[in-house]
């Protein structure tokens, strides 16, 4: 078998069709390779008990321990029977639950003092956490065939457990690998020799035998030092290429005119920029002067006054003769950024109309929602070069958008856009625009890939004067409901003193969207039923208040599916305090700036994301009253969705909160599209433990590639390069 083959050997050949079959479907475990790198979460000692105090809730886990009682109990009138198994493991208890015929075999079985590794899914019976129907190996038994050869293969040794689910045990992967495991010896090393002994790394093949049957925690930190060193390296040579290539793109230098439209704008001002904004502004504008094309991310707390510094960009793109696009989200943002940008332009914004100022360019805006007429004009604005910027939605992607002079691009919370559809934008300058994403939180791609850095980055991390401090609380609803109710009396008492509030759901709930949901599916069981009930909806919030705790107080409902002109009448409204609290889905995350509105209240607030609470808690305190941000959750004190409900509410500071929520989901997939999911490229990195690695790996990758772009003397790196980068994800890399 050839070097490289061995690797992409299929699972199947070697494992049989339904093991191969079940690690595609639900671990994407295809090849030898894929197996190889599917490493072991943790490893167990034998004879070391297993911490059972802080299991997650509602994930799968493999658990060593010892049983300590076992005793079955009737119900039913003695037609069902449960076997009720205790663990232990010196620090806390954990409950087996087994029923109806599936409790002979365990009865016989799991005596008290026996050792096992058990492995399912972590749930909450009477406040206790159980794992219903687990499936185990007996550690310590005798006389069987399978319980030596389970003492033998675990004597002495370091147990791996590996990341698994329901349909296939840790301990069976492990027999999996076994297979494989000889396949390891045709692993390619990436790395050129010079950096393999001046960093004194194992081989890989070493690395791999040692990371899946260690004998000593010695190989386990030898075999990760390697692999996670093998991952940062690989994905920064991809980055470090992607960077050079994008230093050889030619772009046109923008710089602006003296006494021109920026600086009409800043001598009208009322306000001086902070500190940050200005520093920030001389970074963008250097690199708009440059001959390749700008590439930078502009990360910033909500309400830093990131768009004020985007403006400047696009004026400053606007006096060096081109035009500016802003890319936003959703239609109710682009118009808000309209009606901000034009308010903050005053007659600067109305070039060549009657009353526009000489300096003034056109601000068009473009929606795909507009009538016929207006877009018409609205396009021939935009061809022709009479309007210097343009704020709209997916719409300006569209093959019948041209630009006269396509010089910058703004995109507008970057974890809304596709990839291809920033891409798309940039294709339509005559040589590739500048580029400025923005983000108010920084998400897991987007902190994975600045610490990786591929973006150039600013940050903006003073607030301006003027910004109220936001109180934030969990209202445990379903444990403590009298906390749901002084909820809705608090959001009466900010109405009452003359301020606004939001409500916030999930979901809409109208029958399009049930239907869309597959409300029509299996049916599930009466529990699993409980626990999973729909999110709750807009439409019924509203009803429920209306008639209930907030009855007599002026609710209004704004959602995605309302037709645009209504959208737009109901946050006019709300905006000039004609409406007292909006009930809305997540479409005023971003950029919705009401400053009376100080109170909101989050439903099923563990439905969101930490980025997605953080961005939505910005729509309060906005003005010269202190915010409150109330976040509703039924969750469990101990599940890890009210551990996140807590983090947000721990703090204000969007950076820790990234931080915290790339800890909870991991970086997703860096070069994938997922932001986040079972299968990362990242198997041994982490982005924020790991940030030395990352840095070391990232100067090493750049001395590589400047050495020799094309990699043609380091063919095996260029092996592992495409492994890596599949056609597709490469495309991802190069769209940015």
């Amino acid at each position: 078998m050839d070097r490289v083959s061995a690797f992409d050997e299929p699972l199947r050949k070697l494992l049989g069709g339904a093991t191969a079959k079940v690690m595609a479907d639900h671990l994407d475990l295809h090849t030898v390779g894929d197996l190889l790198h599917h490493y072991p979460r943790r490893y167990e000692e034998r004879g070391r008990l297993t911490a059972l105090t802080d299991l997650p809730l509602d994930e799968h886990v493999t658990v060593v321990a010892q049983v300590a009682d076992a005793r079955v109990m009737m119900f039913n009138n003695g037609r069902g029977k449960r076997l009720e198994v205790t663990l232990t493991d010196g620090s806390g208890r954990l409950q087996l639950v087994f029923f109806g015929h599936g409790v002979h075999k365990p009865h016989k079985e799991l005596l008290p003092g026996r050792r096992a590794m058990f492995a399912g899914k972590v749930s909450v019976f009477n406040r206790r956490m159980q794992l219903a129907h687990p499936t185990y190996q007996l550690l310590d038994v005798e006389d069987t065939d399978e319980a030596t050869e389970a003492v033998d293969a675990f004597a002495g040794r370091l147990l791996p457990i590996y990341p698994a689910c329901k349909q296939l045990d840790s301990w069976r992967i492990a027999k999996a690998v076994d297979t494989v495991l000889p396949g390891a010896q045709e692993a390619v090393d990436p790395l050129p020799p010079r950096l393999l002994e001046g960093r004194g790394f194992i081989p890989l093949p070493e690395a791999l035998l040692k990371i899946h049957r260690p004998r000593t925690k010695e190989d386990i930190a030898q075999a990760r030092d390697r692999l996670k060193w093998d991952e940062a390296f690989v994905l920064q040579v991809a980055l470090a290429r992607r960077r050079y290539s994008d230093t050889q793109l030619p772009a046109v230098a923008r710089r602006p005119r003296p006494d021109g439209l920026l600086d009409a704008f800043d001598a009208k001002l009322p306000f001086t920029l902070t500190e940050g904004q200005q520093k920030v502004s001389g970074e963008i504008f250097d690199d708009l002067a440059a001959e390749h094309p700008m590439h930078r991310l502009l990360q910033g707390e909500v309400g830093s006054g990131k768009t004020m510094v985007a403006l400047r960009a696009m004026l400053g793109v606007v006096d060096a003769g081109g035009q500016a696009a802003m890319l936003a989200p959703t239609e109710v943002l682009a118009q808000q950024h309209h009606r901000s940008i034009t308010d903050m332009m005053g007659e600067l914004a109305e070039g060549g109309m009657l009353g526009g100022s000489e300096h003034g360019t056109k601000v068009v805006l473009l929606t795909g929602s507009m009538g016929t007429a207006a877009r018409r004009q609205a396009l021939l604005d935009l061809v022709t070069g009479e309007a210097g910027i343009v704020i709209g939605t997916h719409a300006l992607i569209e093959d019948k958008v041209q630009f006269h002079d396509l010089g910058l691009v703004v995109v507008d919370e970057q974890h809304r856009f596709g990839v291809e559809q920033r891409d798309a934008l940039r294709s339509k300058g005559k040589q590739p625009p500048h580029l400025l994403v923005m983000t108010a939180t920084p998400i897991p791609r987007t902190v994975a890939m600045t610490v990786f850095g591929d973006l150039e980055t600013s940050v903006l991390d003073q607030l301006p004067a003027g910004r109220s401090p936001i109180a934030s609380h969990v209202v445990p609803a379903k444990d403590k409901p009298h906390f749901l109710s002084r909820a809705w009396e608090r959001v009466r008492e900010e109405v009452e003193s003359g301020h606004q509030a939001y409500v916030v759901c999930p979901r809409i709930g109208d029958d399009a969207e049930d239907e869309a949901a597959g409300g029509k599916g299996k049916k599930k069981a009466p529990e699993e039923d409980a626990e999973k009930r729909p999110p709750l909806a807009v439409l019924e919030i509203a009803e429920q208040l209306s008639r209930g705790p907030l009855a007599g107080l002026r609710i209004e409902v704004l959602h995605g599916r309302m037709n645009p002109d209504d959208k737009d009448d109901v946050m006019r409204r709300f905006a000039a305090g004609q409406v007292d609290v909006l009930v809305a889905t997540t479409v005023i995350e971003v950029g919705v700036n009401v400053p009376n509105a100080t109170a909101m209240v989050i439903m099923d607030a563990d439905r969101f994301g930490v980025s997605q609470l953080h961005q939505l808690r910005g729509r309060v305190g906005r003005g010269s009253a202190a915010g409150l941000c109330l976040l509703v959750s039924e969750a469990h004190e101990a599940s890890p969705a009210r551990a996140r409900l807590s983090a947000v509410a721990a703090t204000l500071d969007g950076f820790e909160l990234s931080r915290i929520d790339l800890e909870q989901r991991r970086e997703g997939d860096v070069l994938g599209q997922a932001q986040s999911g079972v299968r990362s490229s990242l198997r041994m990195l982490t982005v924020i433990d790991d940030e030395e690695v990352i840095a070391a790996a990232r100067e090493e990758a750049a001395e590589v590639v400047a050495a020799d772009p094309e990699l043609e003397h380091l063919p095996a790196l260029r092996t592992a390069l495409d492994a890596l980068l599949d056609k597709e994800r490469e495309q991802y890399l190069d769209k940015g």
